[in-house]
């Protein structure tokens, strides 16, 4: 009898799954984007849990079909970098206003969901996922058991909002914006990873609260485009705020008009990863999940 009970949870469990992964919008319009306005969306479309709540609203324009995936399937830095060459030129290059809207108010979570669905439906879109063995960057500390200035424990006690006001509201403490801070010059918003106006000219300045490190390695993963995956390998546990600014590579042009790249003097990723942060990469390999792509195609019409 316990075995049969069993056998009805999981299957009720695994049906609960599927529901919620089907779920759709009530209302959905893809189209081509036509518009010359500035990319936008009612929230931010990025990997992290900064949200702004919306009464079920999905709307955007003038964005890449590559940023609607990224963001429906919660893809960082890791991911991408095996997902982005499978992908076709035009996902990169066409652009397509989302209006869309669900019952209720879903979380930021089960817009993705919603998302999955509207991207199958619409592009065709298909992937699965696997497991592949690849050379790495591991985030090592630089000296045992010490972090640098800028990596700092996540204090619970802390208040940590992940709502962001909307164009219309004005910032409160439960809704602060993207540009506040706290205490150590890190973000007011949690979960996320905001870039900051940086102290010189030219430089990269972003930084977070309340992240693992293995969060902060794929998504550094992506930003610092080093050629491999970025994993954590500190041995340290629990969340943590954290700032980081370095100097932009700057390149040469291939016009022999062109003006020669100003100084841009400032430490580079790797010696500001190790200076302010503490952590040094080292190479190594690991498995990581990656996303294959089956199918996808031009949107079906409304």
């Amino acid at each position: 009898m316990r075995a049969a009970r069993s056998v009805v949870a999981a299957l009720l469990l695994a049906s609960a799954a599927a529901a919620q992964t089907t779920q759709t919008f009530e209302v959905a319009s893809v189209r081509p984007s036509k518009s010359d306005e500035s990319p936008y969306s009612n929230f931010p479309l990025g990997p992290g849990d900064v949200y702004v709540p919306n009464g079920g609203l999905f709307s955007a324009r003038n964005l890449p079909l590559i940023t609607y995936i990224f963001f429906a399937y919660k893809i960082i830095g890791n991911q991408g970098q095996y997902l982005v060459p499978q992908l076709p030129g035009w996902t990169r290059t066409e652009r397509f206003d989302v209006q869309a809207h669900a019952d209720g108010n879903p979380g930021k979570d089960d817009m993705r969901l919603l998302m999955r669905a509207l991207l199958a439906d619409r592009f065709h879109l298909a992937m699965h996922r696997e497991t592949r063995e690849v050379p790495v960057l591991a985030l090592v500390l630089a000296k045992p058991g010490k972090t640098g200035p800028s990596l700092q424990p996540h204090l619970d006690t802390a208040p940590c909002p992940t709502n962001a006001p909307n164009p219309s509201q004005q910032p409160t403490p439960q809704m602060p914006a993207p540009t506040q801070t706290v205490a150590g010059g890190f973000p007011a918003l949690c979960n996320g990873i905001f870039g900051m106006p940086p102290a010189t000219p030219g430089h990269q300045h972003i930084g977070g609260r309340n992240l693992t490190l293995a969060f902060l390695a794929d998504s550094l993963s992506g930003g610092a485009n080093l050629g491999r995956p970025m994993i954590d390998k500190t041995g340290l546990t629990g969340t943590f705020d954290f700032t980081l600014e370095w100097a932009r590579e700057q390149r040469l042009s291939a016009d022999p008009g062109a003006e020669p790249p100003t100084d841009n003097p400032g430490p580079s990723f790797q010696e500001a990863l190790e200076d302010q942060l503490g952590i040094k990469l080292q190479s190594d390999k690991a498995s990581i999940n990656v996303y294959v792509l089956d199918h996808v195609e031009h949107p079906t019409e409304n």
